[in-house]
């Protein structure tokens, strides 16, 4: 049985297709997948989605879908794990004690969980295949004909291991986390190993798009169009595949953010997002091997905090100095949620003392809270005069420059790497992570560039150059200028 006569059996799924329009287009996404005919109508959606004009004449082994939002691409995952799972025998194949297994990866773990409920739904509520079902965990079933399906969260590390008949990503597009600053890539060479030994083992990866590079825009760009290519690239908006999405819904999004909403809604993949640094540029300022660097006796230190509640974001504290020209990172403290807030304070003040930082400076996060809790542990707590876009462009020329040393703290790099410049509302250029991570390491590390490169100097009374910060160190570099405009002064005077 293929999967189309499966989906117009009422005894399997055909529950869940009656309206014929709705899933048209999708049902030409499964011809074109396992190589099934096609009617003229499937042919005509097969050529418009793929730029292709020959129908596949076999199954793809790699397929990805380019999609919108709301377009039915996590529901089409389960829908192919459950009959991947159900339909094939791959007893043959294994060893004793040996699974077949259909891996469902998601972002993280509450999408995990949509799709899980997708595949519950179809097992449970047919009862020819909830026959099959031998055990069911939270992420899991286990099959009587040997497979498994099993769903996880986005990692290069638990992904290992497994022999896989079919391997299906959901908004790989997405997929952005602290492990790697490309988890998509890292991932599926985790995964493709596990299928070597599977006959005709399939590749299904879904994502709306996003930025002009990672997995998903590679396939796109190398396989998109092109006869004959193994590889199927099947790119659709949201209501070529759903036509139930309204029309005004995409309108009223495209008024508020045309960008943001071709990207949703489209199928297209953004040209307003580029790269914020490259990673060699980084790796090349990392001082490998070094964690920490111990306080030095007569160095004066700056420190950035990037505080948080404690729930959600980590709170981070970095601290550095200034060698010349050139910044030096000494340490770096995160603390990761969910922690109480108070207790991140202290410990971070005894970060401080260790350096023997009297002054921190941060964003204003949560009001005067703060300032006050640092100030109860004898610390003063400067709000930044900078956004988060600011201390990134002041990060990027000592990067670029090698001016700055950076501790071989792997986080930190992969949060750097993963910086992104866009185009926002206005015209202005804004730098922030991607969704699903974060930057609070990459933040803190930017505000001691903040600090290390916005320096103020006056006039005191007695017609001397003193920095507000009493700078010791950069009164030294100065000294040319101090001696030339200070006697030009006196001479005015």
């Amino acid at each position: 049985m293929t999967l189309l006569e499966a989906m117009a059996d009422r005894n399997l799924f055909a529950p869940w297709f009656r309206d014929s329009t709705t899933w048209a287009a999708w049902r030409a996404f499964i011809a074109a997948l396992f190589a099934l005919p096609m009617t003229p109508e499937q042919l005509a959606t097969y050529q418009q989605c793929t730029g292709r004009s020959a129908p596949p004449t076999q199954p793809a082994t790699e397929a990805w879908l380019v999609c919108g939002r709301r377009a039915g691409k996590s529901f089409i995952l389960a829908l192919c794990a459950v009959f991947v799972a159900c339909f094939f025998d791959y007893r043959r194949h294994l060893a004793p004690g040996e699974r077949a297994t259909v891996l469902i990866i998601a972002t993280n773990s509450k999408q995990a969980r949509v799709i899980f409920r997708y595949v519950r739904a179809l097992l449970t509520h047919i009862p020819m295949l909830a026959k099959l079902i031998e055990r069911e965990t939270a992420d899991s079933f286990d099959l009587n004909n040997g497979a498994t399906i099993e769903v996880h969260p986005v990692s290069m590390k638990t992904t290992r291991g497994y022999t896989i008949v079919a391997a299906l990503c959901d908004e790989i597009a997405f997929w952005p986390h602290e492990e790697a600053a490309e988890p998509d890539y890292e991932v599926l060479n985790a995964l493709r190993p596990g299928m070597a030994t599977i006959p005709n083992a399939m590749l299904l990866c879904a994502s709306s798009p996003y930025a002009r590079r990672g997995a998903l825009w590679h396939a796109h760009r190398r396989h998109h169009g092109k006869n004959g290519d193994p590889v199927l690239v099947w790119r659709a908006t949201t209501r070529a595949m759903n036509p139930t999405v309204a029309q005004q819904v995409i309108d009223a999004a495209t008024e508020v953010d045309p960008a943001s909403a071709a990207s949703e809604y489209g199928a297209e993949f953004r040209s307003d997002i580029e790269g914020f640094v490259t990673r060699e540029a980084v790796e090349a300022c990392v001082a490998l091997g070094v964690r920490e660097r111990p306080p030095a006796s007569g160095e004066r230190y700056i420190s950035f905090c990037d505080p948080s509640g404690g729930s959600a974001d980590s709170m981070v504290c970095a601290v550095g100095h200034t060698d010349g020209d050139v910044l030096v990172v000494d340490a770096i403290r995160e603390i990761r949620s969910p922690f109480d807030p108070e207790s991140a304070v202290e410990e971070i003040a005894q970060l401080l003392a260790l350096y023997n930082v009297s002054k921190t400076t941060g964003d204003r996060y949560s009001g005067q809270w703060c300032a006050q809790s640092f100030e109860k542990r004898s610390i003063k707590y400067e709000h930044s005069e900078q956004n988060k876009s600011q201390l990134y462009i002041e990060m990027l020329p000592r990067l670029n420059a090698k001016t700055i040393r950076l501790l071989d703290h792997p986080q930190a790099i992969n949060q750097i790497c993963m910086l992104e410049r866009r185009t926002v509302r206005g015209g202005r250029d804004s730098i922030d992570h991607p969704p699903n991570t974060h930057d609070d390491i990459a933040n803190a590390i930017a505000g001691l560039c903040g600090l290390a490169g916005t320096r103020r100097y006056r006039y005191d009374s007695s017609l001397s150059w003193v920095s507000d910060s009493d700078d010791d160190f950069q009164r030294q570099r100065l000294s040319q200028h101090i001696l030339h405009f200070g006697g030009f002064y006196r001479q005015r005077r």
